[in-house]
């Protein structure tokens, strides 16, 4: 369980020791920012120095989990576990798993499909897919957000990552989305055995 009040982050019956924060001001801004937070023995403390980085998060700001549904543009509000990372190199310095993006790899968001919100190597079984290789640099670097993956529900949300941003001032679609020198120190500290999370817009 994860309590956030002012800017603090505590944690409670859970084996993660490394947490990412993602809030706003104004909940339907898509201008938001990230803190990293570590635990130190018994505490949590924040990651880079105590610095927080600007993010872009959903055209239309985030969204209460319940009201969450495929193309609006929204943020799901809520704790998740980080997945693999995935890029177009072979290989990236990070120490969460890691998946070289292909021209047949895509990731379902035909929420009336099998395949629903996962990635699929090969042609999909699917009206509506996006393809993680894409011809811009969006997925050069990015990171799976586990929303709506264990178990998938049709029409709740799919491909929910952390990528890189256009700019400053470009929304997601529902992503969380940020400056590649502030994803590249993002991969190098994120480790798999701390089991890292994130918090997307405050949780009560």
């Amino acid at each position: 369980m994860f309590i956030v009040r002012c800017g603090m982050v505590l944690m409670k019956d859970t084996d993660s020791r490394q947490v990412l924060v993602v809030y706003n001001q104004d909940p339907a801004d898509y201008r938001a920012v990230l803190a990293a937070y570590e635990k130190k023995d018994a505490d949590w403390v924040l990651a880079f120095s105590g610095a927080s980085v600007p993010v872009t998060i959903g055209r239309n700001g985030f969204t209460p989990l319940e009201q969450k549904i495929e193309g609006d543009g929204k943020t799901p509000i809520g704790i998740f576990p980080l997945g693999i990372a995935f890029g177009y190199s072979a290989a990236a310095d990070t120490g969460l798993d890691y998946r070289q993006s292909t021209a047949q790899d895509y990731w379902v968001d035909d929420s009336v499909s099998p395949q629903y919100n996962t990635w699929v190597s090969g042609a999909p079984a699917a009206q509506s897919f996006e393809k993680m290789l894409r011809e811009d640099h969006l997925y050069r670097y990015g990171i799976v957000i586990e929303y709506n993956t264990r178990p998938v529900i049709a029409g709740k949300g799919s491909a929910i990552f952390i990528h890189l941003w256009r700019d400053p001032s470009s929304p997601t679609a529902g992503c969380v989305a940020m400056a590649e020198a502030d994803m590249m120190k993002l991969l190098r500290w994120l480790d798999k055995n701390n089991k890292p999370q994130i918090i997307l817009g405050y949780p009560g």
